[in-house]
């Protein structure tokens, strides 16, 4: 029988920490895995095992061409099949450096022949707002991954919260309504499991939460570990890889729906005509600044057969080619598509647009709902605009066209 691995990352590091030791309590036979980037600038990666009792091996692995995350690559999978071969060990968790994020190490894992059974991002509800807002460079918190990585704390927390489907959420004293309605809105379809704190080497009993389930017993020699928690049973619930990239993509993303609660609105934004490319791009400062959070995918006028990725976070919009609108390509090209991206087009099919359209999602507390409508409206073509065709709209100024360079 394979070993089943979970993972459990997000840069909310008390909250990861705390999930783990929850996992190595719950199941006897666990171990933890863990790289530690932060000795990168030594030259070093450190690896950790660990098992609910404390640590059983810590050593280093050199860099992969100065990159601390190639050198997590190029260890995980061996470190991952070492672990297997030892029939003491009846599941692997592998908790992910602070700003590592799930979806590649996900696929590392599935690559070199192992089994992932679970992905959780553990997320303390206080922080959510605050993090989200972060504009910095991890580099300038000593989180970066390699020394070219240019990702920011908020886009890398809004990546690790949303791929997971799995959220992990500390039992914190400070968070309110809105933080957790926010965790809510931000990722509506994600199973949240409450965790309470505790750290390694704590007997079992010490995370035993009030009201909690009785566990189950333990399962025979050579049986999967059964559900002692229901967070143990989130992580061996079962994970698509392909599933979960596809979920990802701008083009059949399921984005979050309208909601209002507690202070916190996720304000759904849909149009069947393309946008001015520069009205739009004089509007990019105050749309992005607008909510917390807000993605999907547009479509500009003098671009009308790119599908563009809309992603927001922390003050700063990234703006990329997602491929074409599957109604630029001749139907037998179709045929080598995802059948999930196929799918989502039809759904989403216009006798005369095809699957091009305007999709938004933007949320956020205290969202101004009505002026974010009033400005997306006014950055659309106008009637005459609209009515003058496709070929004076590919003559407009391509005022996206540096930001799509970059």
């Amino acid at each position: 029988m394979s070993l089943p691995v979970v993972i459990v990352g997000g840069l909310h590091a008390e909250a990861r920490r705390t999930t783990v030791a929850r996992l190595l309590a719950d199941v006897s036979g666990s171990v933890a895995l863990h790289h530690d980037l932060a000795t990168a600038a030594a030259g070093t990666v450190v690896r950790t095992i660990r098992d609910a009792e404390g640590v059983l091996f810590a050593g280093e692995t050199p860099l992969v061409d100065d990159c601390a995350c190639c050198a997590l690559r190029e260890d995980l999978v061996p470190e991952l099949l070492r672990l297997a071969d030892d029939p003491a060990t009846r599941l692997a968790v592998v908790e992910l450096w602070d700003s590592v994020e799930p979806r590649a190490m996900a696929e590392v894992i599935v690559a070199g022949g192992l089994t992932v059974t679970g992905v959780i991002t553990a997320v303390d509800p206080a922080l959510l707002l605050p993090y989200l807002g972060n504009g910095d460079d991890l580099a300038e918190r000593g989180l970066a991954a390699a020394a070219t990585d240019r990702r920011t704390v908020a886009d890398t927390f809004a990546r690790q919260l949303e791929y997971a489907p799995v959220l992990a959420v500390a039992d914190s004293p400070e968070a309110d309504d809105e933080d957790h309605e926010l965790l809510a809105q931000l990722h509506p379809t994600a199973r949240r499991v409450p965790v309470r704190g505790g750290h390694l080497g704590d007997p079992a009993g010490t995370f035993a939460r009030a009201g909690a389930p009785e566990t189950e017993p333990e399962p025979e020699p050579g049986q999967e570990p059964g559900p002692r928690s229901p967070l143990v049973a989130a992580a061996l619930a079962g994970f698509d890889v392909e599933a979960a990239a596809a979920a990802q993509h701008p083009a059949c993303a399921l984005l979050p729906a309208e909601a209002d609660a507690h202070g916190v609105t996720t304000f759904v934004w849909r149009r069947r005509r393309p946008f001015h490319p520069e009205r739009l791009y004089a509007a990019l400062e105050d749309l992005t600044c607008a909510a917390a959070r807000s993605r999907g995918r547009f479509w500009l006028a003098d671009k009308p057969d790119v599908l563009l990725h809309w992603d927001a976070a922390g003050g700063a919009l990234c703006v990329e080619s997602a491929g074409p609108w599957l109604a630029s390509l001749p139907d037998a090209a179709w045929e080598m598509l995802p059948p999930v991206r196929r799918a989502a087009a039809a759904l989403d099919w216009h006798p005369e647009h095809g699957d091009r359209r305007q999709h938004l999602v933007f949320t956020s507390p205290g969202l101004d709902r009505d002026g974010l409508h009033e400005l997306l409206e006014s950055c659309l073509l106008t009637d005459a605009e609209y009515a003058a065709g496709r070929d004076a709209w590919k003559r407009l100024p391509p005022a996206f066209d540096t930001l799509l360079e970059v």
